[in-house]
């Protein structure tokens, strides 16, 4: 890359690497120099973030099923729903403080809409001195103006926090790895690295068996970072191993041990096998936030243009890493997120593009090297036109995340105003806390009416039938079933209520208790 700037930032500590007397290769060092351009940026693009978020996605978006799970388990506005095997609490534990002392899901969204905000800059800031700002900034924006990334900053989902922790390891990894900061910083570079990969874990114990894996195999494999191996190695299974800890615990607590955890979780995911799922997720990326089974046409091209044309960006990308000296971070942030999208793309037979939100994290890296060497190599006198050429660009890809996003939004506050109509229908037939809500779904309708959510069969069996007569002796008691379906025999004298219809939603009947009160 022609015209490096490597111009000492004011703001960052002197940098023992940039001594005259170290001699670095380009294949293993983590810089060519100090950062140029102001720390100020990836702030501001923090900040931008944040406000995307409260200004797009807040308003008036509803909590979906998943959420409504997590949420239940902490507060909200019903008691907690069955929590099945292969989830995780680490969501649940971040929206707690919020959770348990309101039920309001804007509350919620501001929340998170604020702390993952600042998850962002955290999480580029531990980059600081290893890559410049003005490739921090531009590939955390790229990632930042995803539909996908906007549209989960303030979720009560996963998938993000982990892209955030998986960020942030790969960023201390190389500045302890490389050996160029002792003591105080030193210290911290290694107490960060054990603690993203525990709070990566704690959100998806997969995720953080697969982000330690390639970190592992670095740290023994790169020649300069190998006498450093055992620490490195030492603290990436103490992070895997105290995230993983509750879930293992709650595997034996409740599930029956941890490998009959492992097999329900299987069982509920698809059976995990051999699958090529890379098709369904180019489907997901038109705003389906779930494909499953992904067997739907493929609607609407266009939003994966970016998606194709991801590969070529981060080979470009790398190279111009290793041309300007910093070829490690950017070929280390591109294997780890590899190995993170690997089991979604090819073990897992359906799609969700939140799956892939923490390999799109770690590619920012290389995409932001790609960027900005895009500038820096034209010459000045057309450095005008290709800045004008990329703006160009980049305002399409960003008309078209913004449809994206639109859209999935759009479903979103749809799910609020649809389950708050049945919500209050059911309150109306005297279906009140205390009560309890199973069949057609149950999750939904029972958090937004304040219920248990119990089902007595398929991945989340929780109760039996007669469980489910016994509790109608004590408390309101609706079965929801297609319309027109008959309901299960111990509610075949119950009161039958056809449900308040919404276009393009199923209609549904509503089998209330006989001791249900208006």
């Amino acid at each position: 890359m022609a015209n490096v700037d490597t111009t000492a930032n004011a703001s960052d500590p002197p940098d023992p690497r940039t001594s005259t007397t170290t001699t670095t290769s380009p294949s293993t060092s983590t810089s060519a120099g100090p950062p140029p351009g102001s720390p100020l940026w990836p702030a501001g693009l923090a900040v931008l973030f944040t406000l995307a978020q409260l200004a797009l996605v807040v308003p008036g978006s509803g909590l979906g099923w998943d959420e409504a799970v997590y949420v239940s388990q902490v507060g909200g506005n019903a008691p907690a729903a069955f929590f099945s095997a292969p989830r995780a609490r680490g969501v649940s534990y971040l929206v707690a403080p919020v959770a348990a002392v309101t039920d309001s899901t804007a509350a919620i969204r501001v929340y998170l809409a604020v702390l993952s905000g600042a998850a962002l800059w955290g999480a580029l800031r531990a980059w600081r001195g290893i890559l410049p700002s003005s490739v921090l900034t531009a590939g955390g924006a790229l990632f930042a103006g995803l539909w996908v990334t906007l549209f989960y900053g303030p979720r009560v989902m996963p998938n993000l926090w982990c892209a955030f922790g998986a960020l942030a390891a790969v960023g201390f990894f190389l500045r302890f790895a490389d050996g160029g900061r002792g003591g105080v910083a030193g210290r911290a570079a290694l107490g960060g690295l054990g603690l993203t990969v525990a709070g990566v874990t704690l959100f998806r114990p997969g995720d953080g068996l697969w982000l330690v894996l390639p970190l592992g195999a670095a740290a023994l494999l790169v020649p300069a970072w190998r006498r450093r191996a055992a620490v490195l190695t030492a603290v990436l299974a103490g992070g895997l191993a105290l995230g993983a800890l509750p879930w293992i615990a709650e595997a034996y607590a409740h599930y029956g041990g941890l490998a009959a955890r492992l097999r329900r979780a299987g069982e509920i995911q698809g059976s995990l096998g051999w699958y090529l799922s890379v098709d369904d997720h180019a489907r997901a990326l038109a705003g389906r936030t779930l494909c499953r089974p992904c067997d739907v046409p493929w609607e609407h091209p266009f939003t994966a243009v970016w998606w194709f044309l991801l590969p070529a960006a981060v080979a470009a990308g790398t190279v111009a890493a290793f041309r300007a000296g910093r070829g490690a971070p950017a070929l280390l942030a591109a294997l780890t997120a590899a190995a993170l999208a690997a089991p979604y793309l090819f073990t897992v037979g359906y799609a969700a593009p939140r799956f892939l939100l923490p390999a799109y994290a770690l590619l920012a890296v290389p995409v932001g090297e790609c960027a900005v060497s895009l500038l820096a190599g034209v010459r000045p006198a057309r450095r005008r036109t290709a800045a004008a050429l990329l703006a160009v660009a980049l305002l399409g890809h960003l008309a078209v995340q913004y449809a994206v996003l639109d859209r999935a939004v759009s479903n979103s506050r749809a799910v609020r105003a649809r389950f708050t109509t049945v919500a209050t229908a059911l309150h109306g037939l005297g279906v009140r806390p205390p009560c309890l809500v199973t069949g057609r779904e149950y999750v939904l309708i029972g958090y937004y009416a304040g219920c248990s959510s119990r089902q007595p069969r398929g991945h989340d069996e929780s109760i039996t039938p007669a469980g489910i007569a016994a509790a109608a002796r004590r408390m309101p008691v609706a079965v929801i079933v297609p319309a027109g379906a008959a309901p299960p025999g111990y509610a075949h004298a119950w009161r039958s209520v056809r449900l308040p219809s919404a276009d393009g939603w199923e209609d549904y009947d509503a089998y209330v208790s006989p001791r249900t009160r208006r």
